[in-house]
């Protein structure tokens, strides 16, 4: 039996959507869940409309824009006055609304919810959401996104956590590209690249991010905890918003050629640290 009347529903099971649902099924919530591959999990159901049947609050965990709204309007028969619905998707600031707009039509409430945080933090319940829309919709889902969270952080109307995600994402890619600039330097100068990592563990700009991607890529270790299409997804995203209002994005547009690079290889569903395999053919293994 749930230890919450709450129950809620988990659409898409990729990385992170399998995760969060085992997460906040953990938590005593009933889940039902959905994915556009069939899985064998628990309480899987045959439609988006027919998880929203059994579920009042949605957790969306799709790939891009057109996943999103075909995910909502197959739920929309079945969506109503019941229903807050959160998309933790990184889409478009359009899709969000657009997103946001079917939901209103049916009576829905929506939530804006994009998430940081990649493999590991889902499995061990801790992402970190930017929750755009009003405090009251917050306080409703709060429950269920501390099942899988450690942080929830306010942004905002709906929209704005989008952009945020979008504008931090870009940083976490163009910082994994400076650091493949500085290790081809490094091993062009003939130094070995466990001194680069060493310098860097008590220089001020180390990170999780850095400890975790630069150990992969000597190793040659490109298992996805965000894949490459996705990266790549989110900087072409951050580029447009660029665009609209004149502003150069020069690291940006760099580090986007780069990962397109690779997806023209067959490499988009590898870690975007794939970026730096380069490393690993000019001997940077450890």
């Amino acid at each position: 039996m749930s230890l919450n009347k709450t129950s809620v529903g988990v659409l898409g099971l990729g990385i992170i959507g399998s995760r969060v649902a085992e997460k906040v099924r953990a938590a005593g919530f009933e889940v039902y869940v959905w994915n556009r591959t069939p899985k064998l999990v628990p309480h899987f159901l045959g439609s988006p409309a027919e998880v929203a049947e059994q579920a009042s609050i949605l957790q969306i965990f799709v790939r891009d824009d057109e996943a999103l709204l075909e995910v909502l309007e197959a739920a929309r028969p079945a969506l109503g006055r019941r229903h807050l619905v959160m998309n933790h998707a990184t889409v478009s600031p359009a899709a969000t609304r657009a997103a946001a707009a079917i939901c209103e039509e049916c009576g829905a409430d929506f939530l804006d919810a994009p998430f940081t945080g990649s493999k590991m933090a889902a499995q061990n319940g801790k992402l970190a959401y930017y929750v755009g829309g009003p405090e009251p919709l917050l306080a409703r889902a709060r429950s269920v996104l501390e099942a899988s969270s450690a942080a929830i952080l306010p942004m905002g109307e709906v929209g704005d956590a989008t952009v945020v995600k979008i504008t931090t994402n870009l940083i976490s890619a163009s910082i994994v590209k400076a650091v493949i600039e500085a290790a081809q330097i490094t091993q062009a100068q003939g130094v070995a690249l466990e001194h680069l990592l060493e310098g860097l563990k008590v220089n001020a700009n180390y990170s999780t991010l850095i400890g975790m991607k630069l150990p992969g890529m000597m190793a040659g270790d490109f298992e996805p905890h965000f894949s490459l299409k996705n990266m790549l997804k989110d900087a072409d995203f951050a580029r447009a918003l660029a665009a609209e209002k004149g502003i150069r994005a020069e690291v940006l547009d760099a580090t986007a050629a780069l990962m397109r690079e690779r997806l023209r290889e067959g490499k988009g569903e590898l870690d975007f640290s794939v970026m730096g395999e380069e490393l690993v053919k000019k001997g940077g293994v450890a």
